[in-house]
């Protein structure tokens, strides 16, 4: 069975071929990240469940989402907001020092931790849920070279969010309109709503639960 990506995480905009962009420094990003902190923390690694972690995540997918917020692709207020007035070259910078700092891992429940491994490891085969794995790698730590999101460590609410929007997306019109609202991947339609379709509440909770969890 064909893996699909899962999610998500903030954050989500995985198709990146075309961009050419200017080579990142993280220590002028470390500066231009400081108006990030409040939502994002003053590493990348956010203190509240709604808003994505940043650390650790991959430079070329973070750089993608931040274009995708310049260009109108993604849509957000306060994303689009922030990058209205951001360079490629402060985007790139800012990608830069993202990618450079560590993730903090939480704790997952741990009466969600099987069922979510289960699912992450391994899909739901019965009901045509794809393994996480297969595209976000087996510790979360995504593929950075195809722009596929790392996930481990990433807030449990967030990823429940984004997943419940995909979900959405996947079954009716009305959804596609809530997918573009919540943050979600605006340039692969199809590929995480028709998944996402699939899930039920429980196993949305139980994985988001396990990667919130997930260690390199």
């Amino acid at each position: 069975m064909k893996s699909l990506k899962l999610f998500a995480l903030m954050l989500a905009g995985l198709s990146t071929a075309g961009y050419v962009h200017a080579a990142g420094d993280a220590e002028a990003g470390e500066a231009k990240a400081a108006v990030c902190a409040a939502c994002h923390g003053p590493n990348g690694n956010s203190q509240v469940g709604m808003y994505p972690k940043l650390a650790g995540q991959g430079e070329k997918y973070l750089l993608k989402q931040l274009q995708d917020y310049k260009s109108g692709a993604r849509e957000n207020a306060i994303m689009q907001a922030q990058v209205a007035s951001m360079s490629e070259q402060d985007m790139a910078d800012l990608a830069a020092y993202f990618a450079s700092q560590t993730v903090e891992v939480g704790k997952a429940d741990p009466e969600l931790v099987e069922a979510g491994a289960r699912l992450y490891r391994g899909g739901n085969l019965e009901s045509g849920v794809s393994a996480c794995s297969g595209c976000h790698g087996p510790a979360g730590a995504g593929i950075a070279a195809a722009g596929f999101p790392a996930l481990h460590g990433q807030q449990a609410q967030y990823i429940e969010d984004q997943l419940r929007a995909f979900r959405a997306a996947g079954r009716d019109d009305l959804g596609a309109q809530a997918y573009r609202r919540n943050d979600t991947d605006s340039d692969a339609p199809g590929m995480m709503q028709s998944i996402a379709a699939k899930l039920t509440d429980r196993e949305i909770k139980a994985v988001a639960s396990f990667i919130s969890g997930l260690s390199e």
